[in-house]
């Protein structure tokens, strides 16, 4: 028997924020990225909360790709303070902390079990409504994906106005992140009908929005559909699981600090190529591997059919090398800036093994080898 859980409730569309100002607790404690502080936006959100009556605080010490020195800090808050709520604002950073404060601590004392509210302020983690986070472990140079029902936020608030001074290369990165996420769960392993369907519906809105996202943030429209497509995903993903693309991405974060939602989408259509068996000279077959068939169907969907389905799986991954080009992302590892060659193929070997042993990789549609990945890591540079 299988199952399918949207366990969130979501909040979304004109004035989503004001469902702080209806909440009912003690006390909360707002998690968020120092830009929120600096930049003021912890006053517009602090000021719904006064409405209740509510006694609150903010923890700000967030960064990129969260350590667990800094989940300890957390932690160590989050118990002296007491709150009944932790209300997470930001990018997938400050939400992954905030799941991973809240689980240590409550173990740590189990009569502190804050409920979760997820106020994401990027379109492209889908963190808040998923059963992952993922945290450093900066003294090995490894990602850790935590998977977990009881990190799943009660709440998520999806208001656009969080979202419209993103600028554009935020913008790409995470909306390749969306793309990533929605086809990798179009293609686990564990697919289903009601996670394909929600893959199937988040891509056709990235094809639809993500360049008017990028080219205007003034665009509402784009901008809240691009919101909604993250969600999508996050719930697509949070079901099947992801794969390879996620497992290689999560090493060159940790060892080089490539953004995520950029180092997915160097990978993408590598990968894509990789899991089908199809490149550049390959031919037209009489049978096909069941992930050829879903990729050429994405494909169709979003308008890109061809010939057959080997120019079909082509053109998806022409669109996503397209969509890189004309956003001015970095088509390689060395046009990242963010190692020399010397240092990138000197890790190759550790990010594969880690790349393998990856919680995400399992459900890959190809079981890849050790080989196999340190050749696709020497191609990416």
């Amino acid at each position: 028997m299988k199952h399918f859980d949207v366990r969130t409730r979501i909040n979304f569309g004109e004035n989503a924020l004001e469902r702080l100002s209806e909440l009912n607790y003690r006390r909360a404690l707002f998690i968020v990225d120092p830009f929120i502080v600096r930049t003021g936006v912890i006053d517009k959100l602090t000021a719904y909360v006064d409405k209740t009556g509510m006694a609150w605080d903010v923890f700000h010490d967030v960064v990129p790709d969260p350590p667990l020195e800094k989940i300890s800090v957390g932690v160590q808050k989050v118990l002296e303070y007491g709150p009944d709520v932790l209300i997470a604002v930001g990018g997938g950073s400050a939400i992954d902390s905030t799941k991973a404060i809240r689980e240590v601590a409550s173990k740590m004392d189990p009569s502190i079990q804050p409920a979760l509210i997820a106020v994401p302020t990027t379109s492209g983690t889908g963190s808040e409504v998923t059963s992952f986070s993922v945290v450093s472990d900066r003294a090995n140079r490894r990602k850790i994906p935590l998977v977990s029902d009881s990190l799943l936020p009660d709440e998520a608030i999806l208001d656009v106005n969080m979202v419209t001074s993103v600028p554009p290369m935020v913008v790409a990165d995470t909306g390749m992140d969306v793309f990533t996420h929605a086809l990798e769960a179009y293609v686990s392993i564990n697919r289903n009908e009601f996670s394909a369907a929600l893959s199937e519906k988040s891509m056709e809105l990235v094809m639809g929005y993500l360049m008017r996202s990028y080219l205007d943030n003034n665009d509402v429209e784009a901008r809240d559909k691009m919101h909604v497509a993250s969600c999508l995903a996050g719930l697509a993903f949070n079901s099947v699981s992801l794969g390879l693309n996620h497992g290689m991405a999560h090493q060159l974060g940790s060892n080089f600090h490539v953004p995520h939602g950029r180092a997915n989408a160097l990978l993408l259509p590598v990968i894509i190529e990789y899991n089908s068996g199809i490149d550049a000279s390959t031919k037209a077959m009489d049978n096909y591997p069941l992930q050829v068939l879903q990729y050429a169907d994405a494909a169709r969907r979003l308008g890109l059919q061809c010939f057959d389905t080997v120019t079909s799986v082509r053109a998806l991954a022409g669109w996503i090398r397209f969509m890189m080009k004309e956003m001015k992302m970095p088509m390689s590892v060395s046009e990242t800036g963010k190692c020399t060659k010397e240092e990138y193929f000197a890790a190759i070997p550790d990010m594969a093994k880690a790349a393998l042993a990856d919680a995400c990789t399992a459900t890959n549609p190809r079981v890849p080898t050790y080989d196999e990945v340190v050749k696709l890591y020497e191609n990416l540079w």
